[in-house]
Formats: C-alpha cells, structure tokens, sequence
C-alpha cells in the first residue's frame, strides 16, 4: 500500500504483542525485533509501532494521516491501562520514549527522544515514585536536551556547554556527579536556552511532546546524515521509517541500575561468546554516545550476577532464534533486566567469515546459507594490506579494536578539515573524544578513525565496522583538544596534519606511518591455505581457513565463469593464482604505450608501401611475442584478445606541444626539426574533436590498412608456435566497437584470411573464434543480426555506460557525479555498480537476440562491473556465461557468483 491509498481503515499503529520479525516492511526493523521478542515471552517494555506507511504518507503530504492521532491515542490508552499510570500525571508519571526503526538499520543517523511525558509538575511525581530526586531531575534535563535539540532543532552544542558550566559549578567531572539542585538549575537553564533559540517555551503538554517527537522522528528520515548513510549504504529512499514509542525503564535509578549494549559474538573479530559494554546510572545513549568509558559484560557479572546471568540467557536464545550474531541494547532497573532492543548485528569482515563458518560448525547453518551471510565487499576488505609486525615503530597507546584494518595518515580534528584535505589528496585520520551522527561525512573521507571516548558499541565502532573503515575507540590515554588542534599522549604532543598510523585489529596507535604487508587472506589466495597459516595466531588461521572453506564452495556452487582482464603475461600468471579461468580481456593497445609508441608514429608517417610494410612488420615481431608468453602463461584456458582499441592520437605526441615546438623554432629563426613537422602534420590529420567516439578501433582498422592484419598474425602465429611446443592454446579475437555487421563482416574476411594463411604454412589446425564487444547502444539493439558474423558476444559495458547515459567519464566523474548523488539521480556511479534499468535492458536484449540467431553463443562481461558485487548476480540472471574482471577482483566476483547461483541477491544500486 502506497502512501496515496491509504484508506480511513489502514491500520497504522500496532502493539508490540500483534507483530513479529517479518513484519519489517511496514514496522521496520526495530519495531518488528521487539515484536518478535515480546512474542517470544522476553521482558520487554510495553509499547507500540507507528508504521512506515504512516512516514511515507508524512513525508509525501507534509502533514500525518488523518486518522493517525486517533490510533495513537488508542495505543496509548491500552498502554496506560496495562500499566497504570498515565502519560505526565502528576503524581506517578508514565514517561515513554520514541525511537526510530527503519527496515535497514541506520545507527545513530535518526532521532530518538527518551523520557517523554515530563514536565513542571510530573518531575515531582516521578521523584516521589522512585524515591529520587536526582534521578528525576536527570531524566527532566535528558528530556529538554533532547527534545531541543532533535524536535526543535537546536544546536546541540549549547545545551552541552550549560552542561559543562553545571559541573564545574559543582566542581565534578561526571554528569552523575552533578547534585540534584544542580540539575534542576540545570533544567531550568536548558529551557531558557530552547526559549531563546527557538521562539517558544517547552511544551508542558505530554501529548504534545508525544506528537512532536513522532513527527521529528518522521523528519529525520531525510535530514542530511541520514541521506548520506543510505547513498553509501545504497539504502533506497524511499523506505521511511517507523517509529517506536515504548514505556520508558530507567537506568539512571543509581548503581543498581544501568544501560547496555551487546552482541551475541564479538563483533569485530567473530569470536564465540557475548561480548558487549555497560554503563551504570546511565541512559541509553549514554552508551553509543562515547561519553563516558564503559565497563564489559565480565564487570556487569561481578556488579549484579543475577542480571548478568538472564543477559546471558536471553542472548543464547536470540541467537538460536534467529540463527546468527544478535546485537541486543538493555536497562538494568534496580535489578530488573529489560530488552529494549535486538536485531542481526553488523560485523566486520573478517568476523562475517569467521561467524559464518561456526555457525556451519554448530550445525545451525548450512554451508549455502553460511555463503549468503558473507560477501563479496567484504572479502575485498580483508585483501587490503596490513602492517607489517616486525617493522619498528613509536607506540602511543593501545584503544579498543573496534574496526579492523591499517590507517595511515595525517591527524585532523573535525568533519570538515577530513572533507577538505581528503578532497585536496591527503589521507587523514579523523580523531575525536567520540563522534556523533555529524560526523558521518568526516568518517567517510577519512582512512581511519580514533576516538578518545566509547566502546566497541559506540558510534564511532558501529558507523565504522558497518562502512569497512578502520577505527580505534577508547584510548583513554589520548587527551585530544579540538580548539588547539592538538592531541596529547603523556608527553607526546601530534598536532594537526602530523602522521599517525592505527591498528584496528590490535588497538594500537603508532606516531608516524608504519610500513604495510599484504594482508594473510591475500597470502592464502596467491600461495595456498598451508603457507598462509603458517606462523600465524589462532584467530588469523581461523579467518583464513573460513575464507578458504566459503571460497572453494562459491567455486562449487557457481554457474559463471570468472576471468581475468589482463595484458600481460606476469597479469595472467597473477590471475590463474587468484582462480582465474581464463582472460576475458587483453587490451592489445596497452601494449604500445612507453618506448613502443615511436613505432605507431611510423606507420602513420609512412609515406610510402615499403615503409608501411617495414613499420608492421617490427610490430608483428613485438606482438607475436607478447602473445606467446601470454598464452603460455594462460595454456589450456580460453583467451579473449581484443584488437587494437584506443584512438589512434593516443600513440602519438600531443598536438598543443609539437605546434609550440614548431612555431617557437620558426619564430626564433631556428631550424625547425622535419620529424617534428612531418609529426605535426599527421597530427593535425588525425586530429580529432571527440576521439573516444571518433577513428579508434574497428573504424581504425578499416582507415588503416594492414594494423588488424598484423594483430591477428601475431595471433595465430604464437598460437601455432605453442600448438608446436606442445601447449593447448585456446585464443579467441575480439573486434571492438562494431556498430554495425558490415563493419564486422569487412574485417572479419581479413582476420580469417590470414588465421587460415597462418595455419596453412605452419601445418597446425588454428580454430580461432572471432567475435566482438558490444559497447555502443546500436549493437545491442542490432545484435541479432552481428551474431551472424560474431562467434562470440562480450559486453564492453564501460563504454556501454557512457554511450547509454551520454557520459564522458572522465569528465563527468568529478563535475556531475556529486550533484547527481546527492539530487538522488542514482545511489552509486554507473561506473561502478551497473545500471540495470538502462545499461542492463541492453545487455539483455542484446543477450537474447544474439542467441536466437545462434544459439549457444558464448556471452561474457569485460567491462569493470564484472568484479563488482552488485552488477554480477546480474549477469548470473542474465544468462551470461563468464564475468572478466581485474586479477584482484577475481576472488571478489567468484565469491559473488557462488553467492547468485543461491539467489542472493544485493539488489540494484541505480536509480
């Protein structure tokens, strides 16, 4: 149901108890977990779900559905009743918080408000009921600090600094410290401040504190952090957000009380057992907040063992219910456990693989569905490199491992400095006492992030290990001062732009930059499980042992192919390490860039028959050899060589300097050097305005006689030279950039004239399959009729991009592709994850025509988009036969095909 068709009768505000975990969709995430809990018989406070259908009705029609406020008003009579008090009474108050709950978890990026229902009057009740006059006061000042900042949007640093003022004036350190007549003072103070900023006094109504907060939570769908999670997250738009309101359980009631996050796993490594931070006399937000050190589950069990125990309890059965690693957030109330939240945690890499293997290993998966629970962006992760242990290095301190990976790079203060010198080229490590949803954009430019403040469940550990960056949290040695752009170890003092290093696997932060090796997983895939393991601990042979073990079955499961694009003979070497099965393409024009662009410049000048045979013919020796060691390298895999691509002005001086050279000589009355005219000349011939869709490719090789002619010489000859060594050759030709059969049938009696010259003389039979690339939007709308002449279709699909979109890459990347991003054109550059709708309509066609004019034709991916895990399963439903892909992408998109032959699938990322 949209939100233009809700009717009068939609139901749009649910309890906890009347849903349940697959209910997402209209519940969101959090809402349908804490259903699904409450189904379950777990001690979780009574509320209710306000459902995406009623946001997206919100954010369509600027107003809430009309029949909204009376639903609510249900729900909350039902929930007063249940439990006996009523919203803001005076004298025993029920306060209720409302949260946020997407479908796909955003942490920290949208608004949540606790302790709604206080005001002047039911501060006093609530004081009275709970024996506690600061606690009452505490929860008063949380309300309007947070309601300022969230409902009525103001800023956060105001309320912050009162808050600083209150402690020194109570000559505390803590914001538990703080006396209860400092924190009425301290109420008192924040309601000027929302007075003074925002016009109006604090709403003393609960109802309509209740009502604004719902509707902020509605806003802070599309506030800018959150847009900027979904875009990098690839989370669509459109989705909106549920929102939560559930009985409030207090963990700032003193010692006995508390707040807390967990996870049912350690997060950040995989290793079995709960693992999570505490935080006594706190609220929630306390704890992702940073703002305080926590203390570990372990603590919590010698503080309160009975509330430890039911934790533990509860977590093993979350994680049997729903069969993999739970994060769960929960309130100690005087003893009293309450489960305020659960869902599937996110997790970093290298603790996706490791979960997903012990949980095969525990029989609760199987090793299919341990396949989907990895992919291919994570294995990516765990390919980078690492530093190396044995290099020397000035260790500062050592924080919480909260995100794996080596940082390198210079040490900046706030958001905006990352933005700005990641921008201007730098790599730079974002360092804060903690960070905050604002500080979503500075993590994203920055390499890595170190915090001062907070645990693995801050949000700094959470935003981190769910973006794959590195990060560092709650080093607690580290004084970091933001106003002097400095950050203190004991006597050691980095300023702003020094070079720090991190080490999110170990927490250790290093001065200066230390060296890197590759990473173990990238051992095991160039050398081999057995030399990889060795010498390494038990939690990094662990690792490499599951990536082995979820490797070897996508290879099992997989129906695509997966090659390499390689154009040279160690590319190829290093591919068929990595599980390539074969080259999908070899760029033959990278092999005349450097030293050998002068003997390009000799064809073009040749001004005469023999000087052209002359010219081809020292190519013909060059090339030959090239394609002899490449095919040695890849003998018995096919090999897709594709003929000369790039516009000729490529291998040729640039225009602008050889006019200069020319007119200087002329114009100081100096000799003016003749190969320097005669190149100039040609130069000026060939010149043109838009080369990469200008003379380059087939349209060269029917301008230029003789070029593809010596190509495919080259060809067959080191094929019948390797038929003779006794090798098993498998090449096949590529023509590029055919728009038309003709163009194809032209050079294609040219190529199969010389093959069969070729094998003739050499006396060895040459089956050469010649086919081309489609990449220009007529050959996909034609390709029924170049399958007549084409044995073989292979989509060029970054060229396909630009002539689809109308893009010149290089120059759009950086002027367009921005604005374009954050007007929600598309979620990710075309470039990068394939256009299904527009791009991929093509490939489709174009997949099927082909076929039906030869059935069984040989399809493949050579462009870009044939590593990135997006775009492959794509290509699995499209009926392709192989993804060709760069040598380091090759793990990536076997993992990825394994992963769609299960139909698993990450979904579009274009607009």
């Amino acid at each position: 149901m949209t939100a233009t068709s809700l009717s009068r009768a939609a139901q749009l505000v649910f309890d906890f108890a009347e849903g349940d975990r697959t209910q997402a969709d209209l519940l969101g995430g959090k809402g349908a977990n804490l259903a699904e809990m409450t189904r379950l018989g777990l001690p979780v406070p009574p509320g209710f779900t306000v459902t995406t259908e009623a946001c997206r009705h919100y954010l369509a029609r600027g107003t809430e559905p009309p029949t909204l406020r009376e639903q609510v008003t249900a729900a909350l009579r039902r929930l007063e009743d249940r439990l006996g008090r009523r919203l803001g009474d005076a004298e025993e108050p029920l306060l209720v918080s409302v949260r946020s709950g997407a479908k796909v978890s955003m942490p920290g990026m949208m608004d949540t408000i606790l302790n709604v229902g206080l005001n002047d009057h039911s501060v006093k009740g609530l004081a009275a009921a709970a024996q506690d006059e600061r606690f009452a006061w505490d929860s008063y000042r949380r309300l309007v600090q947070m309601f300022g900042r969230t409902v009525l949007g103001i800023r956060g640093g105001l309320f912050d600094d009162a808050l600083t003022a209150a402690k020194a004036r109570a000559g505390v350190a803590t914001d538990v410290e703080v006396p209860a007549t400092g924190l009425r003072d301290l109420v008192e103070t924040f309601k000027h401040i929302v007075a003074t900023e925002s016009g109006r006094e604090f709403p003393q109504d609960p109802r309509e504190q209740l009502d604004l907060a719902i509707r902020s939570v509605f806003d802070s769908w599309n506030t800018e952090r959150a847009r900027i999670y979904r875009r990098r997250e690839r989370i669509p738009h459109d989705l909106g957000t549920a929102v939560n309101v559930c009985a409030m359980v207090f963990g700032n009631l003193g010692e006995t009380s508390g707040t807390g996050v967990a996870f049912t796993r350690d997060p950040a490594t995989g290793r079995p057992g709960g693992y999570g931070d505490y935080l006594a006399n706190a609220q929630g937000e306390d704890v992702v907040a940073g703002i305080r050190n926590t203390m570990s589950l372990q603590d919590l069990a010698r503080q309160d063992p009975a509330s430890h125990a039911e934790l533990m309890r509860i977590m093993r059965r979350l994680e049997a219910h729903y069969r993999d690693l739970c994060d769960v957030e929960f309130t100690v109330e005087r003893g009293k456990l309450w489960m305020l939240q659960t869902r599937i945690g996110k997790r970093t890499a290298a603790a996706a693989f490791r979960i997903a293997a012990h949980l095969v290993d525990e029989h609760v998966i199987t090793l299919d569905e341990a396949l989907t629970r990895v992919t291919g962006d994570q294995l990516a992760q765990l390919m980078f490199p690492q530093f190396d242990p044995g290099a020397a290095g000035t260790l500062l301190t050592r924080g919480m491992a909260a995100s794996p990976g080596a940082a390198v790079g210079e040490v900046v203060f706030d958001s905006a400095t990352a933005i700005s010198r990641a921008a201007a080229g730098a790599r730079v490590l974002l360092c804060r006492r903690e960070t905050s949803p604002d500080d979503l954009e500075g993590m994203i430019a920055a390499a890595g992030v170190l915090t001062s403040r907070g645990g693995k469940t801050s949000h700094a550990a959470v935003v981190a290990r769910g973006m794959g960056r590195t990060c560092v949290c709650g080093a607690e040695e580290i004084d970091i001062d933001a106003e002097q752009r400095v950050l203190r170890v004991g006597d050691v003092v980095i300023a702003e732009g020094d070079v720090v290093s991190i080490d999110g696997s170990t927490g250790e932060v290093f001065a200066g930059e230390r060296p890197v090796v590759p990473s173990p997983v990238v051992t095991y895939l160039e050398h081999g499980l057995d030399t990889a393991v060795e010498g390494l601990d038990a939690d990094a042979a662990d690792l490499v042992r599951a990536v082995d073990r979820l490797l070897r079955h996508a290879d099992e499961t997989r129906r695509l192919a997966v090659r390499a694009n390689a154009d040279t003979a160690e590319d190829a070497a290093r591919a068929r390490r990595l599980g390539a099965q074969g080259i999908g393409l070899c760029r033959t024009e990278h092999m005349f860039l450097g030293e050998r662009r002068v003997l390009i410049e000799r064809l073009v000048l040749a001004e005469s028959a023999d000087a052209h045979a002359e010219a081809l013919a020292a190519l013909l020796t060059l090339q030959r050899d090239d394609f002899l060691e490449l095919l040695t390298a890849m003998d018995g895999l096919p090999t897709t060589i594709r003929l000369l691509d790039a516009p000729l002005h490529e291998f040729l001086p640039d225009r602008t300097e050889l006019a200069v050279r020319v007119a200087v000589a002329e114009a100081t009355g100096g000799t003016v050097d003749p190969q320097d005219e005669r190149l100039l000349g040609a130069v000026q011939r060939r010149h043109e305005s838009n080369p990469m869709l200008g003379l380059r490719a087939v349209r060269l090789a029917l301008v230029v006689p003789g070029l593809f002619a010596m190509q495919v010489r080259a060809i067959a000859e080191a094929a019948a030279a390797r038929i003779a060594a006794g090798g098993r050759p498998r090449v096949e030709i590529m023509v590029p950039l055919v728009a038309s059969v003709m163009e194809l049938h032209l050079v294609r009696g040219e190529i199969d004239g010389v093959i069969a010259e070729v094998a003739e003389r050499a006396g060895v039979a040459l089956d050469i399959p010649v086919g081309t690339m489609i990449e220009l939007p007529r050959a996909a709308l034609t390709a029924d009729r170049i399958a007549e002449a084409a044995e073989f279709f292979s989509f060029g699909t970054n060229d396909l991009t630009q002539t689809t979109w109308g893009f010149s890459r290089d120059d759009v990347e950086a002027e367009i592709f921005a604005s374009y991003l954050e007007q929600g054109v598309f979620t990710v550059s075309p470039f990068e994850s394939l256009d299904r709708d527009g791009v991929g309509s093509l490939v489709r066609m174009a997949a099927a025509a082909g076929r039906r004019t030869r059935p069984g034709l040989p399809l493949g991916v050579c462009g870009e988009h044939g590593g990135d895990p997006g775009s492959v399963r794509f290509f699995h439903d499209a009926g392709l036969d192989y993804v060709s892909c760069s040598p380091y992408r090759i793990p990536v998109a076997r993992l990825e095909a394994g992963r769609a032959a299960l139909g698993d699938d990450p979904g579009d990322a274009t607009a």
